[in-house]
């Protein structure tokens, strides 16, 4: 039977790269934020290598930005998240857990502050935009929030540095993990930042108005062909290797941060502001119950989780897996799941509900890379 296709109208939007990547011979895409995100050009494996070991150009223009503008912007920024960010800097990039009144995550963006009174909220798969909108207008703060015309391109793999010096100048080699530089492209200024949705290293470039989007995709390529350049994407084998969550899929508002093993992510004492601080705080002196873990399914290669597979120890149910699939380099089946406190030790052993049945697992409390 045929694969089903995916319609695409003006709800599925297209990105400034999309002719590129469909002329690149892109496999599949998935839809995120209502935009196409390509999933595979050669196959899993193939990509996975090839990351690992030169380097690739991801369309991630599906990180859409929320901009938050004017007097109030910080103030909002704060409310939004229990990382405190009173010491944020220009030039900051900070991975920011945002959460609701109950303290459940809403999204795990990156935010990038661009001034005092200016800021990018580079969004995981969810409608952030209207949370945050509405509240700006119910609390009367004085800002714009708005999706400005800003498509992130990843650059990541082991050659990043050089790829992006050879457009950008050597000062991006001087930039740092999560800090950005404000550099010139074809007499435009673009922010790049060391940053992305891989453990390989790289950065992600903000296109600033979707019409310089093929001159910049085909200047990178022009510039690396003895790099072997390839187009790429988010490569679900090695985010799993490196415990890049997913949001909506590893981890949704039933969550809270400390759930998501991203406790260190949140200062909630001093986040003062934070819609959730109250509820975190009592999170905070209680402790999660269940958290996010790396595991290692027994046995030969699964197809990857396309939904949750339950987890089991002595016949009980202690969590779920949410994200697997066969590993080259470790030579198992490497999957995140959630995990009752009392099975979620390093090296404890459970039984986890595939389609092929009941297999064999190792918990692992640190990520494989």
């Amino acid at each position: 039977m045929p694969a089903p296709l995916l319609s695409v109208s003006r709800r599925t939007r297209h990105t400034p790269f999309t002719d590129r990547v469909t002329a690149q011979g892109v496999k599949s895409y998935t839809v995120y934020n209502h935009m196409l995100l390509p999933t595979a050009f050669e196959s899993a494996e193939a990509d996975y290598r090839h990351l690992k070991n030169h380097v690739q150009v991801w369309d991630v223009s599906c990180e859409r930005q929320v901009e938050i503008r004017g007097p109030d912007a910080g103030k909002l920024i704060q409310m939004l998240t229990p990382r405190d960010l009173g010491k944020m800097t220009i030039g900051q990039c900070f991975y920011t857990p945002m959460v609701d009144e109950t303290g459940g995550m809403l999204n795990d963006p990156v935010t990038l502050k661009l001034s005092e009174d200016r800021y990018w909220v580079s969004i995981a798969d969810s409608d952030l935009l209207f949370w945050i909108k509405g509240l700006a207008y119910g609390l009367h703060f004085e800002v714009d929030v708005d999706e400005p015309d800003v498509s992130p391109l990843a650059v990541q793999g082991p050659k990043a540095d050089d790829l992006v010096a050879r457009v950008f100048g050597d000062a991006v080699r001087d930039i740092r993990f999560f800090r950005y530089s404000v550099l010139p492209f074809e007499g435009r200024d673009l922010v790049v930042a060391r940053s992305g949705y891989s453990k390989q290293g790289g950065f992600e470039i903000y296109l600033d108005g979707s019409d310089l989007g093929e001159p910049l995709w085909d200047a990178l390529f022009a510039a690396g062909d003895d790099l072997q350049v390839r187009p790429g994407c988010p490569n679900l084998i090695e985010r799993i290797e490196g415990r890049l969550l997913s949001y909506g899929n590893d981890m949704t508002r039933e969550n809270t941060p400390h759930e998501c093993g991203l406790g260190r992510f949140c200062q909630t004492q001093s986040a003062i502001g934070c819609v959730g601080r109250n509820a975190l705080l009592r999170v905070a002196v209680e402790g999660p119950t269940r958290q996010i873990r790396s595991l290692a399914i027994d046995g030969d290669a699964l197809a990857p989780c396309g939904g949750v597979w339950p987890v089991f120890a002595g016949g009980k149910r202690v969590g779920r897996v949410t994200s697997s699939a066969w590993s080259p380099d470790f030579e198992t089946n490497v999957a995140i799941g959630m995990i009752r406190m009392t099975h979620w030790d390093d090296g404890m052993r459970v039984e986890v509900e595939t389609p092929d049945g009941m297999r064999g697992a190792t918990i692992r409390e640190q990520s494989f890379i």
